[in-house]
């Protein structure tokens, strides 16, 4: 998927939510999470992990610092 889709995708998706669309930082941090995820606890667990994450971040939590800190999490569960 080219930038150009991901980020055309990110704006609809957010617009049918009715959320800001997340800027390019948050968005690898985000990236990052899933792969850290996906590759160290589980697959299936990189879409649940997001999910949470969203959650956190709609009660208030920074999405960066959060982010990194279940990356550090997901590489220690090797």
């Amino acid at each position: 998927m080219s930038e150009n889709v991901l980020g055309e995708w990110l704006v609809e998706a957010a617009a049918a939510l009715g959320v800001e669309a997340p800027g390019r930082e948050v968005q690898m941090a985000v990236l990052d999470l899933a792969r850290d995820v996906a590759h160290n606890v589980a697959r299936p667990g990189a879409p649940l992990t997001a999910f949470l994450l969203g959650m956190a971040v709609g009660q208030g939590a920074d999405a960066q610092a959060s982010a990194a800190a279940l990356s550090r999490l997901a590489t220690r569960a090797e």
